[in-house]
């Protein structure tokens, strides 16, 4: 029998949040940050003192991820286990760009600062709030939960998720459904009325590099076969193109319901006009409508009077569900005879249908918390895990519940100057999640 411990969540989630925040996790991409063992330790340790054994383990040095099981006596163990996921890792930031030390977990003006606060240390505070809490009062969850805190999420998971799915699938046996980072976040639309944005699909990504190879020489002399000349005209034709609106079933969900919240019919020869009227989460929205292709290096050369016999460049591409070849013969098209590409990653996109009984009890706990609650789909424009549990079948949905305040620039904090999450929106979380996993 298990207890409904709503009266009893969200004392040590701030707390937790803040400390996660001062491991500093840092991923630069290169493999040379400080990694993730510390905050691995950390998570170890809050569950071990409440007597739920983990491992830790190392896919290169320091690059840590975390695995526990949990299905004390009163879970229905008859039934698949629940995969609950979070990374460790964060992306760098400029001390000098910030208010406030982007490590130092500080808890001012009612927020908790720093880098990882909503990106994504926050839902990892509330994830073991929770589970603490529950241990603590002999609580079970409705079914067994996996628990995986990884690395290297925020430059491909190769060190982290993939790393496990390729090397300790085993650890994930039984998983069938998974919820993670990146959804159940508020967008308020009026007084009575706020949309939780669930994730259940994202776009898959291909970071590619680009060459082109040509005659060097002397920097006075003519030259019809300059690399430089070549790259820079394909890099900009890339840039410049306009891609295509490829709506899916998770976009044309979302734009339904906005449609609805709104009261207007949308037309897509102006729908992100439209769509400004939601704030900034319409930067997100607008990026969903097609594939997207955006340079975001560029090299080559050594010296002003020697052209090189090579230049090199880099893209960012996104596409849809079903939009990967289409998106790769645009690329080609696009760079030409002269510039080749290779992939510096190349992850599928991923996309679950917003049904089930999971998704009845995201809606529920949901309401039960925000009365002005409406869970609706939406298809996230940038990658996580999910890309590599959907190798093993598992179906993701994004559900880090946050109530927010309207006036916040939520989806800028990703990545960005000043992240910080509200402490009001990290009780409320830990309430809608020890709900969840009631229920789920």
């Amino acid at each position: 029998m298990t207890t409904d411990l709503t009266t009893g969540v969200s004392t040590e989630v701030v707390e937790i949040c803040s400390e996660l925040i001062r491991i500093d996790t840092s991923n630069y991409g290169n493999n040379e940050g400080p990694g993730e063992r510390k905050a691995a330790e950390y998570v170890a340790g809050l569950l071990d003192e409440v007597g739920i054994e983990s491992q830790i383990l190392e896919s290169a040095n320091s690059r840590a991820s975390l695995v526990a099981d949990w299905a004390p006596e009163g879970t229905d163990t008859s039934l698949p286990p629940l995969l609950v996921h979070g990374h460790l890792d964060v992306v760098p930031a400029n001390a000098a760009d910030w208010q406030v030390d982007p490590f130092a977990g500080e808890v001012t003006e009612g927020c908790v600062w720093g880098r990882g606060a909503v990106d994504m240390k926050d839902f990892d505070a509330m994830v073991l709030d929770v589970v603490r809490a529950r241990a603590r009062a002999g609580a079970a969850p409705r079914r067994p939960i996996k628990l995986v805190f990884t690395a290297d999420e925020e430059a491909g998971s190769q060190y982290g998720a993939t790393w496990l799915v390729n090397e300790h699938r085993e650890l994930l046996e039984g998983c069938t459904e998974a919820i993670g980072e990146v959804g159940g976040f508020s967008l308020t639309i009026k007084d009575d009325l706020r949309l939780y944005l669930i994730q259940t699909a994202e776009k898959g990504m291909a970071w590619l590099n680009l060459f082109a190879d040509g005659r060097a020489g002397h920097g006075s002399f003519r030259n019809d076969d300059n690399a430089v000349t070549e790259l820079a005209a394909a890099v900009a034709r890339v840039g410049q193109h306009k891609w295509p609106y490829k709506i899916t079933a998770a976009q044309q969900a979302f734009l339904d319901a906005v449609s609805e919240a709104l009261d207007v019919e949308l037309d897509l020869d102006d729908v992100e006009q439209t769509l400004t009227r939601l704030g900034s989460i319409s930067r997100m929205v607008g990026a969903t409508m097609s594939n997207t292709a955006n340079p975001t290096m560029l090299g080559g050369g050594y010296k002003h009077n020697v052209i090189p016999g090579q230049a090199t460049a880099s893209i960012d591409g996104r596409f849809v569900p079903g939009g990967r070849e289409e998106f790769l013969a645009t690329i080609s098209e696009l760079l030409g005879d002269k510039v080749r590409y290779e992939f510096e990653q190349d992850n599928a996109a991923v996309e679950t249908e917003f049904s089930g009984a999971l998704v009845e009890a995201m809606q529920h706990c949901l309401a039960v918390e925000d009365p002005g609650a409406k869970a609706v789909p939406y298809l996230m424009s940038g990658g996580t895990d999910a890309k590599a549990w959907d190798k093993l079948g598992i179906r993701s949905f994004g559900f880090a519940p946050l109530r927010l305040p309207a006036e916040l620039d939520f989806v800028g904090m990703f990545h960005g100057v000043d992240e910080r999450v509200p402490t009001d929106s990290l009780e409320f979380g830990t309430r809608v999640l020890d709900r969840f996993l009631q229920q789920a």
